[in-house]
């Protein structure tokens, strides 16, 4: 992947995974490397997953399926969002995939992971190969552990973004003992601590809680300043669920000499870069400036 010197003085380098695949990029991409291996290995022909209205994942997940030949369904949090696919950038993309879709309350959306919710999805729309929301599982796990080569050993701290867990999971997995791998998460709250323990198999790691903007999908007028300027002077886009708001924690953490002096800094981008139409819409909404 291309890499790029963002902070010479501080050594920080940003990993582009972002470049891997156009529609499946980023972490999306590792995640689903070997879940689709196993699909195809048990002779299933349709994945089903889940996600949210602007889902990096179900975007992923429906042009997978149109590229390696899998049916693909997803059931998408809020029965409000049925009649909004064609105004909605991400659906409207996984549609023309060929995605179909089953739109579910919040309230049922949390039960996703109880047998019985599973057990009505199977009685609906046949076999299938399950794809957990965010695509993690082990299999996922072990396709991020790929993001990192011999070549990173030099690194003292590694950076991602934080959703489900899967990539810095697989990115701890990765490292040497040496390493410091710190997590920015896009959620409010300390919860994912546990899912990423599922995982992980070293200690070697930390979150950094202080970045999440307000929460999933929550962002304000400093973090689109920020990724503007950030694309100006690097020519490198930043979403603004994730990576954008890792950037913006990990410039602000050299400001204040949370890292040693002389550290190299590894930033891994994770894509998800289709998400920025869709919060243009919302930041349209609320008259701000748009993402450029």
């Amino acid at each position: 992947m291309d890499e790029i010197i963002l902070y010479a003085n501080n050594n920080v380098v940003m990993r582009r995974e972002d470049l891997i695949h156009p529609f499946i990029s980023g972490n999306k991409y590792r995640k689903l490397k070997y879940n689709l291996q196993k699909a195809k290995a048990l002779n299933k022909n349709t994945l089903l997953t889940f996600g949210g209205a602007y889902s990096n994942h179900i975007a992923a997940t429906a042009y997978a399926g149109k590229s390696y030949g899998f049916n693909t369904i997803g059931i998408i949090r809020g029965e409000e969002l049925k009649d909004k696919v064609e105004s909605n950038p991400t659906l409207k993309f996984a549609k023309s995939c060929g995605m179909q879709f089953k739109f579910v309350t919040r309230e049922a959306y949390r039960s996703k992971l109880e047998n019985d919710f599973i057990e009505n999805l199977k009685l609906e729309f046949g076999d299938f190969y399950l794809v957990p929301e965010g695509g993690t599982n082990q299999l996922a796990v072990k396709g991020c552990e790929e993001i990192l080569n011999i070549d990173d050993e030099g690194f003292d701290f590694i950076c991602c973004c934080v959703g489900t867990g899967g990539t810095i999971s697989g990115l701890i997995n990765a490292s040497k003992s040496h390493q410091k791998i710190l997590g920015f998460p896009a959620l409010k709250g300390d919860f994912i601590r546990e899912d990423i323990r599922k995982f992980a198999k070293k200690e070697n790691w930390d979150l950094i809680t202080d970045y999440h903007f307000g929460g999933y999908g929550k962002i304000k007028p400093e973090l689109i300043t920020f990724i503007n300027d950030f694309k100006r002077k690097y020519n490198i886009p930043l979403d603004p669920v994730y990576t954008g708001k890792m950037m913006y924690g990990i410039f602000d953490l050299i400001e204040k000499q949370f890292f040693p002096k002389d550290s190299k800094i590894l930033a891994i981008h994770t894509g998800g870069l289709q998400g920025i139409d869709g919060m243009n819409i919302k930041l349209k909404q609320k008259g701000w400036s748009q993402i450029e």
